[in-house]
């Protein structure tokens, strides 16, 4: 990990509880794929400080010098127009180091602010393309974190998704087209009490996690002190859990290397989709999503092989805001999905619920 870093943010293994957010938030950056993560509860549960201290935990990507979309030297999917035609042409490129780029979108963005505008005045009068980047272009290869995303706009939430869904953003104005990459991990954080998200909307996200306040008060103590601690002297408390933020660098790093040799059999694949058949999800993204959320957890422990284990550990936020709302039960959805996977898989249900708790909270 380097030891310069341009921005101070409280480590991501100093935060306490929360595991089932942090898990998805790992598994996400290992598989981007995965299609980034909801995350709905409380105010002041530590959403912003965790997303902020992932992109400072990660390792510091190389890029293209100079190129404002993050391009890589070496993914041709992760380059600029700019970039391909340089390197097609045998232009000199040099390379450069950043750390992940973290983006926040404020609530008030237009949609020139998030995908970008082209200056036509410039474009008529010299000819030439005059495009000024947005934030989709800064958080290529990066973060890109909504708070608040059920009171954003609905055309800005199915630009976002599009975009994080195709990894490309298009801009088309006046007969001019600009087509930039944009991959990243789309994170959204709301309050349920504040307006709920168009399930349409929710379940192209995907995960979802649902996060509570601590009522522990020996844990809402520890959270204090820790902050408190930290706040006074944020070099010392970083530098006391560094070997922490190394080691588990490390086993990302690790798991984003081994993740296309995971396997995962043909009957627990025929059992994901028929927990999915059991609760009526529409659509294949539920099928999709679990399967890459178990792979990826099979590689962050360092496995090649997904297990039984592995599916109950992700199978409720990959399936949880998939479920069709009925606003008489008063069943958990989270439960919902709990007692279908306890059916498919026959396992015992009251044993499993335990289980399932101990599993998310390592």
């Amino acid at each position: 990990m380097s030891s310069t870093r341009k921005r101070r943010v409280f480590p991501f293994t100093s935060v306490i509880g929360q595991e089932e957010m942090k898990l998805a938030l790992l598994l996400n950056v290992i598989d981007p794929r995965i299609g980034g993560v909801m995350i709905m509860g409380d105010r002041g549960t530590g959403k912003s400080t965790t997303i902020r201290a992932l992109a400072d935990l990660l390792p510091a990507i190389e890029v293209v010098e100079g190129d404002p979309y993050n391009s890589s030297l070496e993914d041709p999917d992760l380059q600029s127009n700019d970039v391909r035609e340089r390197i097609d042409s045998g232009s000199d490129i040099q390379k450069g180091e950043k750390q992940v780029p973290m983006i926040d979108l404020p609530l008030g963005a237009t949609e020139d602010r998030l995908c970008g505008t082209i200056d036509i005045e410039k474009a008529l009068s010299e000819g030439v393309r005059a495009f000024e980047p947005g934030l989709l272009a800064k958080a290529n290869r990066g973060l890109l974190y909504v708070d608040e995303v059920n009171l954003l706009d609905d055309h800005l939430v199915d630009v976002l998704l599009d975009s994080a869904a195709s990894g490309w953003n298009t801009v088309e104005r006046e007969g001019i087209s600009v087509r930039h990459p944009a991959r990243f991990v789309l994170i959204g954080s709301g309050n349920p009490e504040e307006g709920e998200l168009r399930p349409q909307l929710l379940d192209r996200f995907g995960m979802s996690v649902e996060v509570r306040t601590v009522r522990e008060a020996k844990l809402r103590v520890q959270v204090v002190d820790q902050r408190t601690a930290f706040d006074n002297d944020p070099e010392s408390f970083s530098d006391s859990v560094q070997e922490k933020q190394e080691s588990l660098q490390q086993k990302v790093v690790d798991a984003q290397n081994i993740l296309n040799e995971v396997f995962i059999e043909e009957d627990l694949r025929l059992r994901i989709s028929a927990v999915c058949g059991e609760l009526d999800v529409d659509g294949l993204r539920g099928d999709i999503v679990t399967n890459r959320a178990a792979r990826a957890l099979a590689a962050f422990e360092g496995r090649k092989e997904v297990t039984e284990e592995d599916i109950a550990r992700v199978v409720s936020t990959a399936l949880r805001h998939r479920l069709r709302k009925d606003p008489l039960e008063q069943v958990d959805s989270g439960d919902r999905v709990i007692k279908a996977f306890c059916k498919v898989f026959e396992r015992n249900e009251s044993d499993d619920v335990s289980e399932f708790e101990l599993a998310t909270a390592n």
